[in-house]
């Protein structure tokens, strides 16, 4: 099992990212954003967070448009696992990957603390893991993290049961308290806290484990 961890000018918890995959059993491999291909047997790839080129125009616009990110969605095309946590949840969506748009906060500053969240989906390769309902605490770290979509978007996203994670009491404004969200297929996941940093007794607690646990589990199976 093979993860592509992709590192841009600005990007900070790529090597948090790298070490979650590698204690799950996932062999993970750094990409430099101007490579124009995904090394060979990659399973799946994770998009860091971090500022990346500093956040100019909006967060996540200039690293979308990166050589590596059209290697990064023909991946997510063929069927591969994405997972974009952050800065990395801001790539997708300015990538087209996902739906919707991050804000900034409505209190207008930088929030970071731990936050409490709720399982919301448990129907996807990154939630398997974990218990319909259950809640788990993450780390939040962002400045634009308001997740906002009109409303036909919301409703779907709704229907579909792609709303992966809420948070419990929004600390940023988010739309249905969404913290995070999948794909269409359920391939690609976007969300603002950081589960990487939630792996080991160290870090103050260890439910980001079973996000990265759930995907080692669905790399086996297939």
């Amino acid at each position: 099992m093979r993860a592509a961890v992709i590192v841009f000018p600005g990007s900070n918890c790529d090597r948090d990212l790298a070490v979650a995959f590698r204690a799950a059993g996932i062999d993970p491999v750094m990409v430099w954003h101007k490579d124009t291909s995904l090394p060979e047997g990659i399973d799946v790839v994770g998009l860091p967070g971090g500022f990346s080129f500093g956040d100019y125009l909006r967060c996540g616009a200039i690293a979308a448009r990166s050589p590596v990110c059209n290697a990064v969605v023909d991946h997510a095309a063929r069927g591969g696992l994405v997972l974009g946590i952050c800065n990395g949840f801001q790539v997708l969506v300015e990538a087209g990957l996902l739906p919707g748009a991050l804000m900034r906060n409505t209190g207008l500053k930088f929030v970071c603390k731990p936050q409490v969240l709720t399982v919301a989906s448990t129907d996807t390769p990154f939630t398997a893991a974990f218990d319909a309902g259950q809640t788990v605490t993450f780390p939040i770290a962002h400045h634009d993290g308001n997740y906002t979509a009109d409303a036909d978007t919301l409703a779907r996203l709704e229907a579909e049961d792609r709303v992966a994670f809420r948070y419990r009491g929004t600390p940023n404004g988010s739309a249905s308290d969404i913290a995070g969200i999948v794909s269409a297929n359920r391939r690609v996941l976007g969300l603002m806290p950081h589960p990487e940093r939630a792996i080991e007794p160290l870090h103050g607690g260890t439910d980001g484990a079973a996000l990265f646990a759930a995907l080692a589990g669905a790399l086996t199976a297939a």
